[in-house]
């Protein structure tokens, strides 16, 4: 059977590299495998594995929220049976490129909590880290457990048309996603279950047991208790939270359920209060002790700070960590991997304007349509202008509003995203994807697991992949 119509409408966007199409109209070599298989399947039987894929993310209740929809709130995340295939020689340059960045990321965090080096040597100017929300004059002089600030990340990549993989964004803070990226796997193997082996897909399932030893070794215990803090049912990515508790076989617990006596931290019990040793807490900074931080809190644990401070429990990622992945920081980072490491960036940053300088909101305002403006501590893809999308009445809105306090938004040029191939409505069809690979940091170096999630602008022409602005995800093969 010759299942050439999928592929016969499938229109590369212009100057676009495509992840399965060489610009020759020819496969690229790792596909050849998946691609085999597809011409030998029958569309119907296609559609069919599409369908058991949604009852299966139904069933397994693989939800998220989207906050600003007339609909409710969970949603099933979408998912594209195709699976977007990396080599290993690309994988070895993506694995090489975020340590190397990791490393410079965690000691810049433990200089800007210490000594400020990098700020007396006139790399970054002070006022842009004392006034970045995300810089917590709490940790100044803590003693962070083997250093490590940054245990979990999860850094966001696109590859560009020149077919080099640029940093989006590095999430450092409470990084999310990893369950999908768990659950895509499983349904690839209940939909393709020959194809990973013959293709020599690298596994992706270990990540639990890598998290459960990062976090184990954190400790000098024998058999430290762990537990995840989750800000409970009503957080988007509580489908998550409970997935890594359970695989990790660890308790998953809401503030309420933990107590600060004597600066230690407690469980409650049925058989009374239990000592807790490590927290990987999935609580905002400004939610973790309602004596330091937000007093209106009820999602995190009073005293927890204190008793963190003294050394009697362990807080996975560290508070503070998100004034590394600030996006007014983020302009830095290369100059971070030179100071720190002496070493030439592995992974290029996008270029990126700083509207707080007069002559780069000028430039960026008169290029505005080929620009994107984002706020330097947004996320989820809320509160972005698009350029090339947005009305004159729009842009003009957004530019007042930038006015007022430009030193808050950046702007980079938009992007071409790479596309690879979705099914969709029976055929395939090019969609924008990006990729966040997730790294575990401990006292023994950075693991970083071969695979990750890759998210899918499922509009056609959108470059917007987060799902809480209508993206989707697909498998990540890693070869061998």
């Amino acid at each position: 059977m010759n299942n050439n119509h999928l592929f016969s409408s499938y229109d590369k966007l212009p100057s676009t590299w495509d992840e399965m199409y060489c610009d020759s109209q020819k496969f690229r070599a790792q596909y050849e495998g998946f691609i085999e298989y597809l011409e030998n399947t029958s569309p119907e039987k296609l559609t069919k594995k599409e369908d058991l894929s949604k009852q299966l993310f139904m069933s397994q209740g693989v939800t998220f929220t989207v906050y600003n929809d007339n609909e409710g709130i969970e949603k099933i995340f979408p998912f594209d049976i195709v699976p977007r295939i990396i080599t290993a020689p690309e994988w070895d340059k993506i694995e090489t490129g975020i340590k190397q960045r990791l490393k410079a990321l965690n000691l810049f965090i433990k200089d800007i909590y210490n000594e400020q080096f990098i700020i007396k040597d006139g790399l970054i100017p002070a006022d842009l880290i004392y006034s970045c929300p995300n810089f917590l004059r709490e940790m100044k002089g803590v003693k962070v457990p083997y250093d490590v600030y940054v245990h979990i990340s999860g850094v966001d990549l696109i590859r560009n048309n020149d077919g080099e993989f640029y940093v989006l964004e590095d999430n450092l803070r409470t990084p999310s996603g990893v369950s999908y990226m768990l659950e895509n796997r499983e349904i690839s193997k209940r939909l393709f279950p020959g194809i990973l082996p013959k293709n020599h897909v690298r596994s992706v399932s270990n990540y639990p047991n890598m998290l459960y030893k990062k976090l184990k070794e954190l400790s000098d215990l024998n058999n430290p208790n762990i537990v995840l803090l989750t800000p409970g049912i009503y957080n988007s990515a509580y489908y998550e939270h409970t997935t890594l508790a359970r695989l990790m076989g660890i308790e998953l617990v809401e503030g309420s359920d933990l107590v600060v006596k004597n600066h230690f931290v407690y469980m409650k019990t049925t058989n009374g209060l239990k000592q807790v040793d490590i927290i990987y807490r999935r609580v905002d900074d400004d939610y973790l002790d309602p004596l330091e931080f937000n007093a209106q809190s009820v999602l995190g644990v009073a005293g927890i700070m204190a008793a963190y401070r003294k050394g009697n429990v362990n807080i996975v990622n560290a508070p503070g960590t998100g004034i590394a992945d600030d996006k007014a920081i983020y302009i830095y980072v290369p100059d971070m991997i030179k100071y720190y490491l002496n070493e030439e960036p592995i992974l290029k940053n996008i270029e990126t304007y700083q509207l707080g300088r007069p002559d780069e909101l000028e430039y960026v305002t008169k290029n505005i349509k080929d620009m994107v403006i984002k706020k330097t501590d947004g996320s989820g893809g809320y509160g972005m202008l698009m350029g090339h999308e947005a009305t004159d009445e729009e842009i003009k809105d957004y530019l007042d509003n930038v006015k007022k306090k430009p030193d808050n938004f950046i702007a980079q040029p938009i992007l071409r995203l790479s596309t690879a191939p979705c099914y969709i409505n029976g055929q395939l069809s090019p969609r924008c994807i990006d990729l966040r690979p997730f790294a575990l940091a401990g006292k023994d170096g950075i693991d970083i697991c071969p695979g990750g999630l890759t998210r899918v602008a499922l509009k056609k022409g959108s470059l917007v992949v987060n799902s809480s602005q209508g993206g989707g995800s697909k498998d990540t093969w890693v070869l061998k």
